[in-house]
Order: C-alpha cells, then sequence, then structure tokens
C-alpha cells in the first residue's frame, strides 16, 4: 500500500498535468477560431472555381491540356500527398489519416509513391521504407498560400512528366469540433464525373475571350493550387478541434483520477489513524 507522501505527490502531478491540457485546451481553442474563418473564408472561392473550371472543361476535349488529360491504365503510379500534423496529443487524428493512407497504399495495384506533409506521415511512412518523393514539415506553424503553391508545382510538374499518371489528397476535413471527416480527393487528372455532372446542369454556352487554351494555362494551375490550399486549411482548423477536445478529455480524465486518489488517500489516512489508536488502546490495557 503506498503511503500518503507517495499518494500526494502523485495528486500534485496529476493536478500540474490537467492545468498543463487546460491550457493547451484554451490555446486551441483561440487557434481554432482562427483556423476556422480562414477554412469558411477560402471554402467559397474554392467551390466556385471548380464549378468554373468543370463548365470550361466540359465544352473541351481532355487532351486540351496536360491537367485533363488522364493516363492509360497502368502507364504510370499513383502520388498519394498524406497531409498530417506536425504534432500529436490530438486524439486520433493522425492516426485515422496513416491508416488512410496505408489501405489506400495496399489496395493500390500499382505501386504508389507519396508525397508527405506534416512532420507526424513522415515519421510514420517514411521509416517503414515507403516510396517517398518529397515531403514537407513544419509549415503549419506559420501557414501561407506559398506552402500551397510549391506542393502543388511538385504535383503538377510530376503529373505532366509523366512520373505518376494521377495525384491523390488525404487529409482531414473540418466538419465541427466534434467531428473530422478524412478525405480522399483526386486532384489530378480533373475528375471527368464532374465534368458530366456540369454538363447536364448547365447547357448554356459561352464565348471566351482570350482562347480556351490560354484560359486553361492561366486557371489550371491556379485551381490546383487553390485546392491543396484548401485541403492544408481544413487540416490546420481539424487539428485544433481534435486537439481541443482531447485536451478536454484528459483534463477530465485527471479531474476524475483526482476524486479517485483523494478518496484512497482519505482511506489510507483513516486506516492508519484507526491502526494507531488501536496500539494506543492496546498499550493502555496491557498496563
Amino acid at each position: 500500500m503506498p503511503s500518503l507522501i507517495d499518494l500526494r505527490r502523485r495528486i500534485r502531478a496529476v493536478k500540474s498535468t490537467q492545468q498543463i491540457t487546460k491550457a493547451m485546451k484554451m490555446i486551441a481553442a483561440s487557434r481554432l477560431r482562427r483556423a476556422q474563418e480562414r477554412v469558411v473564408s477560402a471554402r467559397p472561392f474554392a467551390q466556385k472555381m471548380l464549378k468554373v473550371l468543370n463548365g470550361l472543361a466540359s465544352r473541351v476535349d481532355q487532351d486540351a491540356h496536360p491537367l485533363l488529360r488522364a493516363a492509360a491504365p497502368g502507364q504510370g503510379r499513383p502520388l498519394l500527398i498524406v497531409i498530417t500534423a506536425d504534432r500529436g496529443l490530438c486524439g486520433s487524428f493522425n492516426t485515422n489519416i496513416i491508416k488512410a493512407g496505408a489501405m489506400f497504399v495496399a489496395e493500390s495495384p500499382q505501386v504508389c509513391t507519396l508525397g508527405l506533409v506534416g512532420r507526424k506521415g513522415r515519421d510514420f511512412f517514411a521509416r517503414r521504407g515507403f516510396d517517398v518523393m518529397y515531403e514537407e514539415v513544419g509549415i503549419f506553424q506559420k501557414l501561407a498560400y506559398s506552402h500551397a503553391q510549391g506542393i502543388a508545382q511538385n504535383a503538377i510538374e510530376l503529373f505532366t512528366s509523366g512520373q505518376v499518371d494521377r495525384v491523390m489528397l488525404i487529409y482531414n476535413e473540418f466538419k465541427s469540433v466534434m467531428t473530422q471527416r478524412v478525405v480522399v480527393d483526386q486532384l489530378l487528372p480533373i475528375a471527368r464525373a464532374d465534368v458530366d455532372t456540369a454538363v447536364s446542369a448547365n447547357q448554356v454556352d459561352y464565348l471566351y475571350e482570350p482562347s480556351a487554351q490560354e484560359i486553361f494555362n492561366q486557371l489550371l494551375p491556379r485551381y490546383v493550387e487553390v485546392q491543396v490550399y484548401r485541403s492544408l486549411l481544413e487540416s490546420n482548423a481539424a487539428f485544433f478541434a481534435a486537439q481541443m477536445t482531447a485536451m478536454d478529455t484528459a483534463s477530465k480524465n485527471a479531474t476524475d483520477m483526482i476524486a479517485s486518489l483523494t478518496l484512497f488517500m482519505n482511506k489510507v489516512r483513516q486506516a492508519a489513524i484507526t491502526r494507531e489508536i488501536i496500539e494506543v488502546v492496546s498499550g493502555a490495557q496491557a498496563l
């Protein structure tokens, strides 16, 4: 049975940990608000850009631009961009993404190459011998559009050069503070299913000035950058939401542990007092 000193030390340690988890929860909540505002601001532009792109792509052949051209089956290998966090203490946030990425690689009929964003994903896949094309770590400290541009340019170069036949994105989409959804999206080439939907929904014809080719040259790279930037913002907001939820749960567990330890300490102290009384009474009777 532990002594009273050991129990008091353990209670103090749990209380110190609880103070840390409460502080981390408050920090995550403040950062979540800013990250959520950036996500809400980026979503309409990304969605509208996708709608405009589909409307334009539905009226041209897929060979009109390299980013629209689908490779022949078995010609190349897919590039999987896995977006995780740089830090932990966020529940199952990183685990869900890593599990989805590993499942995609295992189920793919072709050998996948990986583009890793975030230290947690890099540590997992790089140590297990996966084929890693490039990696980006530490960008979530000061996330900017330039980071998405660099990731998008790498994906575009690999796709247009024929080294990969498609580019996939795996990230956590922010739904609410309690809910994050793992999303697997095709970044390149532009999905023809979306184009077919746009054709059936809108039959209006347009005149383009300048030519459609010049518009594609400007619009498609920007589209890839915007979609990557949105996925980074979504993942960043989802991370803070997951961390806030995890720290709140940890604080509640610490409260329960403190109550349990306090109750056990009181029982130990009461047992010690009772033993001392018995010893005094026994000694008095012996006299």
